[in-house]
């Protein structure tokens, strides 16, 4: 039987990709009060193992990259889907903290298996003359994780209690996402996928990129941005009630997060094909620290939603640049390395953002002052971003490829 075509890979890819977020990612906080009235844990307790998924993620990420450049793609991401559903298996059955936290140790290595990082290099590799049209649809599918996971994960603990229901998810992951994985990413396409102007030679190894400025600049850049949004996402209803808000008005705001990140993508799948990858990302990485400046002076509920807007659509984006930008600077041959070296230590700052910002507002007057300094943060990342120039061999050897442009060949 032959491989499947582009498309059949790419929908089944999302469709892992939506179920494998929704779990891995945005399920942790569904199951933080069930678990505290049935185990008494404390809350800094359980977000301690979330942190400590984090921080594997992360760890593992360059592990998974290199699997993915030695053509194990395959292996990795049907491995990671079944490491997830063992993982939440686990996490069902944890009868102590120690329990708990090493469920989380395999969550935080299934995230690298499996949450986009791994899904780009592996389009990347099978399908290099299509990559940038599928990586755009994996980012608009997953857009939808959160809508997913909150109704749905709350619609199990009313039916199940919250082991049960933490079983459910591992079951899922174990029987649809795991073979998904390995029916999509089967054999090796036979049509001829690879732009002719393209030369293997002039891609950079992980050694080379690391001897490049624009390796360090753009690790800075989306280190800065990932710090930055975490620790918004840790503190942000804290933050509203420092405003004096009540919880209903905060409510009322950050789901427009949402459809503000749904609708930059669908944007982009449409115009994107026109504006180049430098400039989308000079154009997302700047409404971050805007957004943020926003959120810091606002008081009225007009303004905060335009918060939430802005910062919606810069989030919905970025991964887009990102996914793009790393092949087009590197090129294709080592971007699962390339990729995972910068990923790597982008995560690690995300899962100590929240901690190192509750300690930094012991010092701040409160939150106006921490919000301005994350803006801050994200102005720094716009100004090493700009600094980010191609370097020259792949300058050159992409422009017949795709013509700068962001958009599919």
């Amino acid at each position: 039987m032959n491989p499947p075509s582009f498309r059949a890979t790419v929908t089944a890819l999302a469709a892992g990709q939506l179920l494998c977020w929704a779990a891995l990612y945005y399920g942790f906080s569904s199951f933080v009060l069930p678990m505290q009235h049935a185990m008494g844990w404390s809350k800094p307790e359980m977000m301690g193992a979330f942190t400590l998924g984090l921080a594997v993620w992360g760890a593992a990420t360059y592990a998974a990259g290199a699997a993915i450049d030695h053509g194990r793609g395959r292996a990795v991401m049907t491995l990671g889907a079944a490491l997830a559903g063992l993982g939440f298996l686990a996490w069902s059955r944890a009868e102590s903290l120690p329990g708990l936290y090493g469920a989380w140790v395999l969550l935080g290595a299934a995230m690298a298996m499996t949450l986009y990082e791994p899904a780009f290099n592996v389009l990347t590799k099978r399908f290099p003359a299509q990559y940038r049209e599928g990586i755009t649809t994996l980012t608009l599918v997953g857009g939808f994780a959160s809508t997913l996971s909150f109704p749905a994960i709350a619609a199990l603990l009313a039916w199940l209690d919250w082991r049960s229901a933490l079983a459910v998810i591992g079951v899922v992951l174990l029987v649809l996402v795991a073979p998904l994985h390995a029916w999509a990413l089967k054999g090796t396409p036979t049509q001829d996928t690879h732009p002719a102007a393209h030369d293997a030679a002039d891609d950079a190894t992980l050694h080379e990129a690391l001897r490049e400025r624009a390796f360090w600049l753009l690790t800075a850049t989306f280190t800065l941005y990932s710090f930055a949004v975490a620790a918004l996402w840790a503190h942000i209803m804290p933050a509203f009630a420092a405003k004096g808000l009540p919880e209903a008005t905060a409510l009322s705001v950050v789901v427009w997060f949402g459809p503000a990140q749904v609708a930059g993508r669908f944007a982009f799948l449409a115009f994107g094909r026109w504006i180049t990858v430098r400039v989308l990302g000079m154009i997302v990485l700047a409404g971050m620290p805007a957004a943020l400046a926003i959120f810091a002076l606002a008081d009225s509920t007009v303004a905060l939603v335009l918060f939430a807007l802005l910062f919606g659509l810069a989030n919905g984006l970025v991964t887009i640049v990102r996914g793009n930008l790393v092949p087009e600077y590197f090129g294709r041959s080592h971007v699962g390395r390339i990729s995972g070296t910068m990923s790597a230590i982008a995560l690690l700052s995300r899962a100590a953002a929240p901690l190192l910002t509750a300690w930094l507002l012991l010092a701040l007057p409160g939150y106006r002052e921490l919000l301005l300094g994350l803006a801050g943060l994200g102005a720094l990342a716009v100004l090493a971003f700009a600094l980010a120039r191609p370097p020259a061999r792949q300058a050159t050897s992409t422009a017949p490829d795709s013509g700068g442009s962001v958009s599919a060949s």
